[in-house]
């Protein structure tokens, strides 16, 4: 998969132990020009639904069984294309001596015309994950505005709303 662009903040040190946690996530277009996107209620941003692929798990059933997790929506799994991937590198914020390290594996995808119930962790029914469909200029646009106390999440929509930016040069038609 061609590597989008990497996020490496160089804030430890080379003998830290890396955890490593990769994620799949999906871009879903929408016939009227929108795209289907997580939208946090509580911190108002948006990111593409997907999460943690689990050790053993492959790249598109972890990118299957997220999205409908997060947001209710069935993948048809034949329609899964790759997009892309980011590398993502820190210091974790939450072990010490520890880089946190994730590469984010983007795919283009199509869903059934069905939503089903989410089945949201605890993180996420706190932050109001739903589902909204959207342009991609709205999506940047209150992303570009987000701040947070949290400075983990504000790299990640960082990284998000740069996928965005690149998805929107690409699918130029689209927006």
């Amino acid at each position: 998969m061609r590597r989008l662009f990497e996020i490496d903040l160089k804030d430890y040190e080379d003998d830290y132990k890396v955890y490593s946690r990769p994620s799949a996530r999906a871009i879903i277009f929408q016939h009227s020009n929108k795209i289907g996107l997580v939208y946090s209620k509580k911190e108002n941003y948006y990111k593409f639904p997907g999460g943690g692929i689990h050790q053993n798990e492959d790249k598109k059933e972890a990118l299957v069984r997220e999205v409908r997790e997060e947001v209710g929506l069935i993948i048809i799994p034949e329609s899964i294309r790759e997009y892309g991937v980011v590398m993502r590198r820190q210091k974790s914020s939450v072990s010490p001596n520890t880089i946190f390290e994730q590469e984010n594996y983007y795919y283009i995808c199509k869903v059934e015309n069905q939503i089903v119930a989410q089945d949201l962790d605890d993180y996420e029914v706190e932050a109001g994950f739903i589902l909204k469909f959207v342009s991609l200029n709205e999506a940047i646009k209150v992303n570009e505005s987000y701040k947070s106390a949290d400075f983990f999440n504000e790299i990640m929509i960082n990284r998000e709303t740069k996928v965005l930016k690149m998805i929107k040069d690409e699918f130029s038609y689209f927006v």
